[in-house]
């Protein structure tokens, strides 16, 4: 004899198909966690890259002249107010005001893939450090 099961008996009054024995859209395989990785780690690579280039700017400046291996980035303390901009920002705002002012550069979209890798690159150099939005 079969269970009652409440949601299935929902779902068959709406006149809707339902296998709960289907894998949820949220489970995740190994390969699928592997791939994301490998993708995360391809765009680390990215922005290191980018931010050891003087190709951002327009005069030889590199991000990590200031930042050697994003030091002093803090993108866990993001969103918060910056003193140079005057109101409170997110971590690529502040990106792009470096790449406007001491590399003399033009700013990058929020999701310009130049701009996701520096993100990326900036995280990954602070991985474990925990998380305080706002803090200056």
């Amino acid at each position: 004899m079969a269970r009652f099961n409440p949601i299935t008996t929902v779902f068959a009054v709406f006149g809707l198909a339902v296998n709960l024995n289907a894998a949820q859209a949220d489970e995740f395989t190994t390969v699928d966690e592997q791939r994301w990785q490998q993708q995360f780690m391809d765009s680390v690579k990215q922005g290191r890259a980018l931010w050891t280039s003087p190709t951002l700017g327009s005069n030889g400046v590199a991000c990590a002249q200031c930042h050697p291996n994003a030091a002093n980035t803090h993108p866990e303390t993001y969103p918060k107010f910056q003193k140079q901009i005057g109101k409170v920002i997110p971590v690529w705002e502040m990106v792009n005001w470096c790449l406007r002012n001491p590399l003399e550069g033009q700013p990058l979209a929020a999701d310009d893939p130049k701009m996701v890798a520096i993100q990326a690159y900036i995280t990954y150099e602070r991985r474990g450090v925990k998380l305080e939005p706002g803090k200056h």
